[in-house]
Formats: C-alpha cells, sequence, structure tokens
C-alpha cells in the first residue's frame, strides 16, 4: 500500500456513486466555486470508484466548467454501458458467498471470489469506458490518491503516480464494482471496486488539519462497511481534524438511489449538484455528523 503523508492542510475525498455519482460531484463542485468556495485546489485528492473518477478529471487540468459540460450537456457525454442492475439477484448471489464470513478482511476476500467468477463485460471494453471518462490519461502533477481491493486478499492498495500503475487502470480497478463490472488486472494482481473497503475511505485522510468529505452514498450505506463513514468521521475529528461532510440535497439523492449505474442519471445529477453547490456552504453544521445540511441527512 502507498504511504500517505500523515499531515497537510486540507484533503478533499470523493466517495462512491455510479455515474450518477460522478456527474452529481462534478455538479456539486461547480456549484460551490460559483458559489465561491472552490474545493478542488485541496494539498490531496482520495478518490473511490465514482470519486475516483472525479478525482482523475479534477487533475486533468481542465476547469470546473468544462467537466461540468462533459456531464451535463448530453453531446458531450462520453459513451457509457449501461449495467443490467438486478438489485434481488445482484444480493442474493452476494448472501451465498459472504454466508459465515467471520471477519471484515474475509468478507472482503469473499467478495473478491463473487466479483472474480461473475460474467460480465470483457475488461478491455470496460477499460475503454474509463478511458473515455478521462480527460488526460496520464498521473496529474499533482496528488491524487485512488483506492482499489485486490481480490484474492481483500487488502486496500492505494494507486499514485508512484505506484506504477497507469492512471486509467486505477481508476478502472477502483470503479470494478463486483458482479456488474470485471475485476481489473494491474501486475500479477486483479483489483476491485475500493468501496467494497468504505464507499469513502475517509480515514486516509488522517493527518489533515481540514477534511471535506463528499458523499453521494451518504452515511447509511445499504452496503455493510467496517468503516462506515460516520465512524471515520468521528475518528478524524477525534484525532483532531476539522470534518465537514457533503452528502446529496432530496433531488440528487433520489437521482443516486434510484439506479446510480444508469447513464440517463448524468444530465439532471450534474444539474441538480451545481444547483446544490450554488446554495452555498454557509449553513451551520449539524449537530453529530457535522455534515453541511445543504439536503436532509441520509
Amino acid at each position: 500500500m502507498t504511504e500517505l503523508p500523515k499531515t497537510g492542510e486540507h484533503a478533499l475525498v470523493l466517495g462512491g456513486g455510479g455515474v450518477a455519482g460522478i456527474a452529481w460531484m462534478t455538479g456539486l463542485l461547480t456549484g460551490l466555486a460559483d458559489a465561491g468556495d472552490d474545493l478542488t485546489g485541496a494539498d490531496l485528492i482520495i478518490g473511490t470508484s465514482a470519486g475516483a473518477n472525479v478525482a482523475a478529471q479534477l487533475g486533468s487540468g481542465l476547469p470546473l466548467a468544462e467537466l461540468f459540460a462533459r456531464q451535463a450537456d448530453p453531446s458531450r457525454q462520453s459513451a457509457e454501458i449501461t449495467a443490467k442492475l438486478d438489485v434481488a439477484k445482484l444480493a442474493a448471489e452476494l448472501g451465498g458467498y459472504l454466508a459465515g464470513a467471520g471477519s471484515p478482511a474475509e468478507t472482503r476476500r469473499r467478495i473478491g471470489a463473487y466479483a472474480l467468477a461473475a460474467q460480465t463485460v470483457p475488461e478491455h471494453v470496460r477499460r475503454n469506458v474509463i478511458e473515455g471518462r478521462l480527460p488526460s490519461h496520464s498521473w496529474p502533477a499533482r496528488r491524487i490518491q485512488i483506492t482499489a481491493v485486490e481480490a484474492a486478499t481483500g487488502e486496500l492498495r492505494v494507486f499514485d503516480s508512484a505506484s506504477g500503475a497507469s492512471l486509467v487502470d486505477s481508476v478502472a480497478a477502483s470503479s470494478a464494482v463486483p458482479g456488474i463490472w470485471p475485476p481489473v488486472t494491474i501486475g500479477a494482481s486483479r483489483y476491485v471496486d475500493g468501496g467494497v473497503r468504505s464507499a469513502d475511505n475517509a480515514d486516509l485522510a488522517a493527518g489533515f488539519r481540514r477534511v471535506t468529505v463528499i458523499s453521494p452514498i451518504g452515511f447509511d450505506s445499504l452496503i455493510p462497511s467496517s468503516r462506515p463513514l460516520r465512524e471515520m468521521v468521528a475518528q478524524l475529528r477525534a484525532d483532531g481534524s476539522a470534518v465537514a461532510v457533503i452528502v446529496p440535497d432530496a433531488v440528487s439523492a433520489e437521482l443516486i438511489t434510484t439506479n446510480a449505474l444508469d447513464p440517463a442519471t448524468r444530465t439532471p445529477a450534474a444539474t441538480a449538484g451545481r444547483a446544490q453547490g450554488r446554495a452555498g456552504p454557509d449553513r451551520a453544521l449539524c449537530p453529530f455528523t457535522g455534515s453541511l445540511p445543504l439536503g436532509p441527512r441520509r
């Protein structure tokens, strides 16, 4: 695992949430910048799944207005594969693999085994989709960390410019939703979605004085996690970080939770995110969670 810095000024954590989450986060960041609070200059950006895509896009050097247009304007959107998502079937299949798992590490290994056995599109076909999403295929000069989980061991891997993995492969690995998309081969290993460990992996920002978490899934993920966001936020604060969490408002949440993998959600999710961001981060923090109350707590 790449060693993360132990101190710094501002870490921006971008969580998972499918193509709807990519669009919403891009719109939100654009709207916040419209309102005078541009978060994209953070010293470190940590991206998981959808957040890995946004992190890489931010590192491309394109201005937010251009990144927003690539999500909101149908004529500018990259080609996607529409996922055939049967939640009940997926849950039943995965449940068979997870029965009797005795630890978080074992749970991750079993999810990895499920992902390796699943019938999906070929790996190169999915990689082409990720290539199309990213304005640049080179690691940026700025500091970006992208999370994934090694399928065989269940161990977290954090990719960056020094890891030896390409940016496209790293983002594809972080976005490899088990049972939906194929695990990604990097070196001698295969990797699955970083959300298998945590939808946000916000604990990786430990040591930064200011941490902003943008979480499309929010505090109450339907997927059990050994590192739930509430606990990670509490620990970061206990260690001295000032933490703000932004979750979707009601309009954005409906778009993300209906089918986050549907490419048709991109335009409305980006638009809703920008409107939410333009409301500004100047309201009082919610008690306990400390999230910015731009929408109802989820």
